[in-house]
């Protein structure tokens, strides 16, 4: 039950004031974002008793999938298990068209999950919230909305997602451009009508690869500007099969199980085999066969092709291989050859007929590293050896990931220190759940945790069950306050970094696991590649022990 907030939270001279009116209810919980992570952690909240409100920017749920509307978007791991694994009658009654689930559908499954657990009554839409202050002497978070609105809570849990804060490259003379220029992160809800124009699309990762096929079949000539070349593995999509969704529902308690023990969050097995103890006749064939089927099984073909640079480079020179193949023009073929890392270091992208697209007349590549971007004109893009008159530009150019969700809302702990400041070097925090000196504050996936190297939903369910029985643990012993050490911080900092470094993954110097496609952000790997398994067998012993790592503060 909401009781009326007397306390005070204190103003700081070094942040916004947020000092609640009279009148500010008083939630045991705020939860920010209803995507997948919001829409569960409210769920589970309200099972366990708290009273708690969700606070959604948009004037929907789906998080990503509300929000990432461009051509072509797509699910990359395939429908079965990207989904809920909490209630069985929500697993046996939702049936998947596809094998990888475009936008549309996803979208369609998260409204069905807010409608089916009633969800809608507890989320306050069109809340973006900007700022967020720790009062100290009353454990209570304050938080406040680009409308005005003030709200409170004993505990904030984010929800903000990995990839939720667009990157948006400054190129000079960007707004003399008089055509139409979006972000795929930022896609008109109304959609985009590119017939018979001139398109051009920045970027070639997971984004791109899923928009530049879909574009080039609209554009009237379509241009695309490369800044590094990637591995793509085909997507091999289809209808979901009947007898396949059955087989899959009546095996779910295996599949997810499956799924939890695993590295990646997925329900398939890792070849036990090292890559360079088979012949060489053999190994091609083992790839030959993954490539036929297609997805991010590929990268199980071997296990080791992500500890062995050895074993890497025959995956690596096997791709190439693929796209010198389907390219026809040579020229262009040697430009999509990814060499600059270790396939699968960076996020590896699945297609369909995306090296294909590049075959078309009307499509163009161009390499911004041969050529960088100079400026945008009020026709087009000039690189330092053209121009290229366009009538839209699409930024591919991704997130600023992991930290931009986190640090795009202006978040004080104690004594009003700003979480951006206590970035400046790049994040810290333990287990990916809590920030030292930001009391009270539970970061769903945040940045130390496996997060973007796992399929998300698995994660994400591990994350909030964890927070759901932490903060059913305070409540039950009388404790107000939690908040991590900083010799806890330090310490899971350290071993994020040397699980990182038993991998190739710290290798791919473009990747933005390190930041670096954001202009000045730290060169820090940020997830946790130590594996989902072995990562929740650590929360697991953290709890059990108490929680320790963790100061525990009864009420007074």
């Amino acid at each position: 039950m909401d009781i009326a907030l007397t306390g005070n939270a204190a103003a700081t001279s070094s942040g916004p004031d947020l000092t609640p009116q009279p009148d500010t209810a008083l939630t045991d919980v705020l939860v920010v974002g209803a995507g997948f992570a919001g829409l569960y952690m409210l769920h589970r909240l309200r099972g366990l008793g708290f009273s708690a409100t969700l606070l959604e920017a948009g004037d929907g749920v789906g998080g990503t999938w509300y929000w990432n509307r461009y051509p072509g978007a797509r699910c990359d791991s395939e429908s079965y298990y990207y989904s809920y694994s909490f209630d069985e009658a929500l697993q046996q009654e939702w049936e998947w068209t596809e094998r990888y689930p475009e936008q549309p559908e996803i979208l369609r499954y998260l409204n069905h999950v807010a409608d089916r657990f009633d969800l809608r009554r507890d989320i306050r839409f069109n809340r973006r919230v900007t700022d967020a202050v720790f009062d100290d002497d009353a454990d209570v978070w304050v938080l406040h909305t680009d409308g005005g609105e003030r709200y409170a809570a004993r505990f904030l849990v984010t929800a903000v997602g990995c990839l939720s804060s667009a990157n948006i490259p400054r190129i000079p003379g960007l707004e003399t451009f008089e055509g139409r220029w979006f972000h795929t992160g930022q896609w008109p809800h109304e959609g985009v009508d590119f017939s018979g124009l001139r398109v051009g699309v920045v970027g070639t990762g997971s984004t791109g690869i899923q928009a530049i096929p879909v574009i080039a079949e609209q554009a009237g000539h379509l241009t695309v500007f490369q800044r590094t070349a990637n591995y793509s593995i085909p997507a091999r999509n289809g209808p979901m099969e009947p007898a396949f969704e059955r087989e899959v529902k009546e095996n779910y308690d295996a599949i997810r199980g499956k799924q939890r023990a695993s590295t990646n969050g997925h329900p398939f097995d890792v070849s036990e085999r090292a890559a360079l103890s088979v012949p060489e006749e053999e190994r091609r064939a083992v790839y030959a066969a993954a490539w036929l089927r297609g997805g991010l099984r590929f990268r199980a073909a071997f296990a080791d092709l992500l500890t062995d640079k050895d074993a890497n480079d025959t995956a690596a020179e096997f791709i190439r291989n693929k796209i010198r193949e389907t390219v026809l023009d040579p020229v262009t073929a040697e430009r999509l050859l990814p060499r600059d890392h270790p396939f699968a270091t960076k996020r590896p992208p699945i297609d369909t007929d995306y090296f294909e697209t590049y075959n078309r007349d009307d499509v163009t590549l161009v390499d911004v590293r041969e050529s960088p971007i100079v400026e945008a004109t009020p026709t087009g893009l000039r690189t330092s050896s053209a121009e290229y008159p366009l009538d839209c530009l699409v930024f591919a150019t991704g997130f600023d990931a992991l930290t931009g969700p986190l640090l795009d809302i202006d978040i004080r702990g104690t004594g009003g220190r700003a979480l951006r400041d206590v970035w400046a070097d790049g994040p810290r925090t333990y287990l990916g759940l809590q920030v030292a000196g930001f009391p009270n504050l539970l970061t769903i996936t945040g940045p130390g945790s496996p997060s973007v190297l796992t399929n998300m939903p698995t994660a994400i369910e591990q994350h909030v069950d964890w927070i759901a029985e932490c903060l059913n643990h305070l409540r039950s012993r009388g404790l107000a306050r939690i908040e991590t050490t900083d010799d806890a911080a330090q310490a899971w900092g350290a071993h994020v970094n040397e699980a990182a470094h038993r991998t190739l993954l710290p290798m791919a110097a473009s990747s933005w696991y390190l930041g670096a496609n954001v202009p000045g952000k730290p060169r820090v790997f940020m997830p946790y590649a130590g594996g989902l398994a072995t990562y929740a067998h650590h929360c697991d012993e953290v709890a059990a022990a108490g929680y320790v790592g963790f100061a525990l503060t009864p009420a007074l």
